[in-house]
């Protein structure tokens, strides 16, 4: 087991790091930035780093700034959380040059699997189903010419993107040439690669992802699957497990198919395999992510099993201490992003000063979050408060513990908005009450299905 790790990030996912390492005995290393200088992981860690100033870019995605601090402190590994370096391969390249142990997939693994393009062929190779869309990398009357023989909608999508940026849907003939060229340049200022792919776009899908974990040694496991399908501009807004409503027997095929995947390419560590399932219950492979996901929770409340705990004893070289016959998950789990961000603004930041911050409790109620009252939300990075998750034996019971969090949750201050009353409308929704939701929900609540 390591010794000392240096935590990259900030926020909820790093004092959730931190604790876990806290029970594991590895001591901690908080890095921060001038804006996160008091903040909750800086007080819990063993150690703290200023690393820059408040701009990510001098901070929180300064790899050199990272790899100074790890040399300074003695850690000899770093967990880079979600977001940031989390999925960067010159990353994960310089940690190794550098001696220290990247908590994460190889760096050449991460590049494949990163790159949406090859990782689609990839899966492919794998015998995953995709859905139809192209490849390799084409010109703008090749690009035009395939979405033709699809049919629309199309989706566009940068290669190098994450995040829920970089792609457009189309819905015309007419309107592809702009949109494919609107995307490469989209992808280019975002990602600083400006290769783009498409697929076929399906209106009315179930966003499910599959949880996965691989050893060292050749070994993979999967532990179920979670519904995203609430989205804002390709975003996540709620999560729950087990996915409702699926066909019988459609979890454990996708759940294999995903573990055959990320073998077959090498993976290694914790990630997540993403799919689209049609209302005729086909699935098809979306894309993989290489990192721990916002809403690893959901999954650790069915499971009962610590997905950083896992990613970190698998870092370490130990193999993977529990088998597909060992995970067994119970009830359902619900997750509810609150975020300082204004719904009635096309979900814009909202950052400011909180007056008051309460979060729920109760039975089987769970808040990750590294706010407080008095806490000055920067501006510089995301707008993710607070993780709400909920447990209970089944999904009725699970919506009405949520709805009664959500309720409980005490947040405000000048000029804050939040996300927690918009959440509550889109569990009062007769679809998603129903399970019948779809990736469009959001939209149809703010009036643009």
């Amino acid at each position: 087991m390591f010794e000392k790790i240096l935590i990259a990030n900030r926020g909820e996912i790093a004092l959730r790091v931190a604790r876990t390492c806290r029970e594991l005995g590895v001591r901690t290393v908080a890095v921060h930035s001038v804006a996160d200088a008091e903040s909750a992981v800086v007080r819990f860690a063993d150690e703290a780093v200023q690393i820059g100033p408040s701009a990510a870019k001098r901070s929180y995605l300064n790899a050199a700034a990272i790899l100074a601090a790890a040399e300074l402190t003695g850690a000899d590994a770093i967990h880079p959380g979600y977001g940031f370096l989390s999925e960067s391969p010159d990353f994960a390249d310089a940690c190794r040059a550098a001696g220290i142990t990247l908590i994460g997939p190889p760096a050449d693994v991460m590049a494949q699997l990163g790159d949406k393009q090859s990782a689609r062929t990839l899966m492919a190779k794998a015998g995953l189903p995709l859905l139809p869309g192209s490849l390799d990398p084409l010109e703008l009357d090749e690009a035009h010419a395939l979405a033709d023989s699809i049919g629309f909608p199309v989706i566009i999508k940068a290669a190098a993107g994450g995040g829920g940026r970089g792609m457009q849907v189309v819905h015309a003939s007419a309107a592809f040439p702009r949109a494919y060229q609107e995307t490469r340049a989209t992808a280019r200022m975002l990602f600083g690669d400006s290769r783009v792919y498409l697929e076929k776009y399906l209106a009315a899908a179930r966003h499910v992802e599959i949880q996965v974990l691989c050893d060292g040694h050749g070994t993979g496991v999967h532990l179920g699957e979670r519904d995203c399908s609430v989205q804002r501009r390709h975003q996540k807004l709620i999560e729950e497990s087990p996915a409702p409503l699926l066909p019988e027997g459609l979890a454990a095929r996708m759940g294999a198919s995903a573990v055959h995947g990320v073998l077959e390419a090498g993976y290694v560590g914790a990630g997540t395999v993403e799919f689209l399932v049609d209302r005729d219950g086909n699935h098809y492979f979306m894309e993989v992510n290489c990192r721990i996901q916002v809403e690893h929770p959901v999954t650790e409340m069915v499971t009962g099993i610590d997905l950083i705990a896992e990613q970190i004893r698998i870092a370490a070289g130990q193999p993977l201490g529990i088998t597909q016959e060992d995970i067994i998950a119970h009830g359902a789990a619900i997750e509810c992003r609150i975020n300082a961000e204004d719904p009635a603004a096309e979900f814009a930041p909202a950052p400011g000063i909180l007056a008051e911050f309460t979060p729920p409790g109760g039975p089987f109620v769970r808040v990750d979050t590294h706010a407080h009252a008095g806490y000055s939300i920067p501006p510089h990075y995301d707008s993710l408060l607070a993780k709400l998750v909920v447990w209970a034996p089944d999904r009725e019971r699970a919506l009405a513990r949520m709805r009664r969090a959500l309720e409980e949750f005490r947040i405000s201050g000048a000029r804050v908005a939040t996300t927690r009353d918009f959440l509550r409308e889109v569990l009062d929704h007769p679809a998603m009450r129903a399970a019948t939701h779809t990736t469009g929900l959001v939209d149809e609540l703010l009036g643009r299905g």
